[in-house]
């Protein structure tokens, strides 16, 4: 298993890691076979994008015969997660919240999801503030445009 992973990945790339982290092992032949029914991308494509996974090494290989049989060097959860407290990381703390909220109206939610989100909430309230603060340097978010009491 490569010990850097570079995972910043591209859409098409984002659609052959969602096969791999499916199906767990899988070799580039049902990797070309489901992204031709989705995409109806040509194998070569496909090749392309797996080859690029694999040097990002967001990909480990290992040949088993002919054929190479593809698995994900990160979990598809904790690869989902880091890429939602980078994007938190990289926008103003005032705009957090916003998001999430944005994010919530535009899903397709089950009950189950609604109440799990329910008790997240309940449990956030025991620590909320009455205002967050800016996380950012003067001109990097329009707090100061709004008249927030951001502290810059």
């Amino acid at each position: 298993m490569n010990t850097e992973i570079d995972s910043k990945i591209t859409e098409s790339e984002w659609e052959v890691m969602r096969v791999v982290w499916a199906q767990d092992n899988v070799t580039s032949k049902e990797i070309i076979e489901v992204l031709q029914q989705k995409k109806d991308w040509k194998s070569a494509t496909t090749k392309t994008f797996i080859g690029r996974l694999v040097k990002k090494g967001m990909l480990h290989t290992e040949a088993e015969g002919k054929k190479y049989i593809y698995s994900a060097n990160i979990n598809e959860s904790e690869f989902i997660k880091s890429n939602l407290d980078e994007t938190f990381q990289n926008i103003c703390n005032k705009d957090v919240g916003n998001t999430i909220v944005d994010l919530i109206s535009k899903a397709t939610l089950s009950f189950k999801d609604i109440e799990k989100m329910e008790k997240a909430l309940d449990m956030k309230k025991k620590d909320a503030v009455e205002e967050v603060s800016c996380s950012c340097v003067p001109g990097q978010c329009k707090c100061n445009d709004h008249n927030c009491s951001s502290g810059h």
